[in-house]
């Protein structure tokens, strides 16, 4: 009876979204199986291969996510113009070229170059993904889809870090290799089976000329309310960044933590997800946006703040499930709020500068992460940590306020009668 329960809820859930969005859902699964294995150990990686410092790694973070915003920025007005699935593709076989050559390099300055080409090409394709879902669901549905696809997301993270870990502390190149050919995989598996989803434009509209759609940018960054809603992300990303720059070299530098317990987290973190991000998401759909954008922020700023006076394992695991926790809450919530401020034919540039708000902190977080780290008291990065996601959850309550005076002031207008 039980398994019969089960079962039913899946077939309910399945039949409550399109096909398009389960063929999304299983390519970014299959994907992000082979992002999982490399991503988290990347900091790792170059430390240990070049012998450098955090401080350099946050360097070279800083050159890649600056690139990478002229990746986005150019995909985000292609996404518009031209639809999601080619440049999804494209980002794909890109990424999955560039991925070999950064195992294969042996000296930093090359890699540190690299890494400015491949910050292009790879995250040109991310505006399309995100446009994706929005093209797809209706807005009422978007925050669950999202948190779906978190989902998937951290379920190929439940399994990546795992066997990351371990391939890792036999050959890092065996992660490099692995990430290239899963991302040829899903290039064929989109060929075959996910149709475009970009809307059709209307017959009467004037058409945009390239020029045109670049300059679509300035109306973006002219929408004042989610250029503030991007502000308090950016603060929030600032100590979120941290989970997959800094902890893993924190923790085997300061408690000797193995890459294996680092990936052992992360795979608790992503477990987490997969058990309990769609009941989660469904339970605070009732609650303003932005107040489920403060509480998941604050629980961000205990547990990153833990990480600062804690020192032993079991300690580090409750602090990543209140991060997790956190994580859940906003991230979903994030997601399908950029995606309402968008208009249908400006979906891509509107998600395009929405990664600014992830972008930025990353280009700038590890290197300055990696000064205090690489200082006296390392541990002081935790607490500053805190410090900025108390701004963040300060700025979601703000903004809370100011939506809520708003929509008190639309209900009192007096009603125009009709003449």
């Amino acid at each position: 009876m039980f398994l019969q329960n089960i079962i039913q809820r899946i077939t309910k859930l399945y039949n409550e979204y399109p096909r398009t969005f389960w063929t999304v859902i299983a390519v970014t699964f299959i994907d992000r199986i082979g992002g999982s294995l490399l991503f988290p150990f990347f900091a790792l990686y170059i430390t240990s291969k070049f012998n450098v410092g955090m401080t350099d790694v946050g360097v070279l973070f800083a050159a890649f996510s600056i690139s990478s915003f002229a990746g986005s920025t150019i995909g985000g007005a292609l996404t518009d113009r031209f639809g999601r699935k080619g440049i999804i593709m494209f980002g794909l076989i890109a990424s999955s070229f560039s991925t070999v050559a950064m195992g294969l390099i042996d000296s930093f300055q090359v890699f540190f170059f690299l890494a400015l080409f491949v910050g292009i090409l790879t995250d040109v394709a991310g505006p399309a993904h995100q446009a994706m879902i929005a093209d797809i669901l209706p807005e009422e549905k978007r925050a669950d889809g999202y948190g779906i696809l978190r989902v998937a997301f951290n379920l190929s993270v439940v399994i990546g870090p795992a066997i990351g870990g371990l391939l890792a502390s036999r050959s890092y190149l065996l992660l490099f290799l692995s990430d290239a050919v899963i991302s040829l995989l899903t290039v064929i598996l989109i060929a075959i089976f996910l149709p475009e989803t970009k809307p059709l434009a209307h017959p009467d509209a004037p058409k945009e000329s390239m020029a045109g759609t670049f300059a679509g940018y300035g109306q973006v960054f002219r929408n004042a309310a989610f250029m503030l809603f991007l502000g308090a992300v950016m603060l929030q990303v600032f100590t979120y960044m941290n989970m997959n720059t800094t902890l893993g070299v924190y923790l085997r530098n300061e408690h000797n933590t193995p890459e294996s317990g680092y990936g052992l987290l992360l795979s608790i973190n992503a477990a987490m997800v997969v058990l309990m991000q769609f009941p989660i998401t469904r339970r605070i759909a009732k609650y303003p946006p932005m107040l489920i954008m403060a509480f998941g922020t604050f629980l961000y700023v205990i547990g990153f703040s833990m990480y600062g006076f804690v020192s032993t394992y079991i300690l580090f695991v409750i602090a990543m499930v209140i991060i997790t926790v956190g994580e859940m809450v906003v991230s979903p919530v994030a997601q399908a709020l950029i995606a309402s401020f968008a208009p249908e034919e400006m979906r891509g540039r509107y998600m395009a500068v929405a990664g600014f708000s992830w972008g930025i902190p990353f280009a700038v977080g590890p290197y300055l992460a990696g000064l205090i780290m690489d200082g006296p008291q390392p541990h002081l990065l935790w607490y500053a940590a805190g410090v900025i996601g108390m701004l963040s959850t300060f700025a979601f309550l703000a903004l809370n306020r100011v939506k809520k005076k708003q929509e008190n002031k639309l209900d009192t207008m007096p009603e125009v009668s009709a003449l």
